[in-house]
């Protein structure tokens, strides 16, 4: 948890550096709500203020943890949701929302704000999401340590762009994601995912029947295939040919090896259902492909 004696915020200006690391932290910091004061603290700049009654759209993303105490969150097309200390919970750009402390007992508040190509590629993905901006029991994700990394880095502010508090962010992003998977990794299908990933990567070159192996593994095929498409994106044959043709591509680029060759060692019938589903997959054929990678004749 948090280890703050004292409550500070800083905000960053822009910088044209945040373009090429993808990612900025814009602004950070740690407030201790007393019972019974009013809130927000009216300390902060006018675009990150807001009353209760009206509520605030915001610009970039922030991720508030609570660290003590207790209160409401509210946000656009979702009805309120009680806070407790442990909880965190996420303001996504664009989308109005609202929270404050009960005045009974007041709540510490561990924050940040980011912005950049990383954080809307991530909410492009789903990876962050607006359908679930509350993570109960973040503490269990670390999430409290990773704030507290950002705050030692932005009470002391380098001067210009600071790669290494972005880094921090990100994270804080990380660490978020990671309490989402962990959870459903708990479940029997995503065992049985996890471990047909591990089948899949070692016998990489073997014909696979994916109903027996989901049967072997405890789960209904079906179920298997939906599941299995959800965690990793690709129905489990798709994934076993991006494993194949991800070790062509390796093979191709480190080796001498022909088509054919390459072909037998990596469970396809002949180097033409390689060479048809590589230009598939990779706009080329491997012939051409190969050709960026050749190393050049002694003395050129």
């Amino acid at each position: 948890m948090p280890t703050a004696a004292a409550d500070y915020f800083r905000y960053f200006p822009n910088s044209r550096d945040a373009a090429s690391w993808g990612l900025a932290v814009t602004a950070a910091g740690f407030t201790r709500i007393r019972p019974h004061t009013p809130y927000p603290p009216a300390r902060h700049p006018a675009g990150h203020h807001f009353e209760w009654d009206r509520g605030r759209v915001l610009e970039t993303l922030q991720v508030v943890l609570i660290t003590a105490g207790q209160g409401e969150f509210e946000q656009r097309g979702a009805p309120p949701q009680r806070i407790a200390a442990g909880d965190a919970f996420m303001l996504f750009p664009g989308i109005w929302h609202r929270y404050r402390p009960d005045p009974a007992t007041g709540w510490d508040e561990s924050w940040m704000e980011l912005s950049g190509a990383a954080v809307d590629r991530l909410r492009r993905r789903k990876i962050l999401s607006p359908r679930t901006p509350v993570l109960r029991c973040a503490l269990d994700a670390g999430l409290d340590a990773r704030l507290e990394a950002v705050h030692a880095r932005a009470r002391q502010p380098l001067p210009g762009f600071d790669a290494e508090l972005a880094v921090h962010g990100l994270a804080v992003l990380a660490a978020w994601a990671q309490a989402g998977l962990v959870r459903q990794r708990e479940t029997r299908l995503a065992r049985a995912v996890a471990a047909a990933e591990r089948h899949f990567a070692e016998h990489l070159a073997e014909p696979v029947n994916i109903a027996l192996l989901a049967r072997q593994l405890g789960v209904a095929y079906s179920h298997f295939r939906q599941a299995f498409k959800a965690h990793t994106g690709f129905a489990p044959w798709q994934y076993m040919l991006h494993l194949r043709l991800a070790q062509a591509r390796r093979q191709l680029a480190g080796s001498d090896a022909t088509l054919d060759e390459i072909a037998g060692r990596l469970g396809f019938s002949s180097a033409f259902h390689l060479s048809a589903a590589f230009k598939r997959a990779y706009g080329s054929a491997p012939a051409r492909w190969r050709q960026r990678f050749a190393a050049p004749a002694a003395g050129k």
